[in-house]
């Protein structure tokens, strides 16, 4: 069965197909088509993701998984008011070495996960991440809802992405941006 990476001989077969029929399209038609076909609004895009699967394929094995930052906290309640009340994070999981210890917990919305952590030295607090994302307009609309008294994001519009700044109480900041199709 074919997939994204056979789009050149699907665009060559559509217009082999269409000629039969006497209907005449360029090349150039066949895969702007075949790249709607798969979902995608032009054919530089569907390329692009051609592209990168081959560079996958050329590191031989390699595959990084997903990495979880570290994010440094000071106080528990106030991390769990917005990571999990204003961010709608649940948690995942919570291990302190004993009473009194240091929290150190997963956090996990939407297949993002970060590790919160009151362990000096796991991170410096006033970090920064870059999360990319899907559905950055629902996302801005929902934290608006929510009325969280100490932050209304905006949505910043940056050209080639849409971007959602927040900052938690610690100074840490997420930059959730959204790449806008050509």
């Amino acid at each position: 069965m074919r997939d994204y990476r056979d789009a050149k001989a699907m665009a060559k077969a559509l217009r082999e197909a269409l000629a039969d029929n006497q209907v005449t399209i360029t090349h150039s038609e066949a895969l702007e088509i075949v790249a709607r076909q798969f979902g995608l609004s032009t054919w530089n895009i569907l390329s692009a993701k051609i592209e990168a699967a081959g560079a996958d394929q050329d590191n031989a094995g390699i595959a990084f998984e997903q990495a979880v930052p570290i994010v440094r906290i000071f106080d528990v309640a106030k991390a769990h008011e917005f990571y999990l009340g204003f961010l709608g994070f649940t948690v995942d999981w919570e291990h302190r070495y004993g009473n009194d210890f240091p929290l150190f917990t997963q956090v996990s919305r939407s297949g993002l996960k970060l590790h919160l952590s009151e362990h000096a030295g796991d991170a410096t607090p006033g970090g920064n991440m870059c999360v990319y994302m899907r559905g950055i307009r629902a996302l801005h609309k929902e934290l608006l809802a929510k009325n969280y008294r100490y932050m209304k994001p905006g949505l910043e519009d940056e050209g080639t992405r849409l971007e959602l700044t927040v900052i938690d109480p610690f100074n840490n900041r997420i930059r959730f941006m959204e790449l806008k199709e050509r």
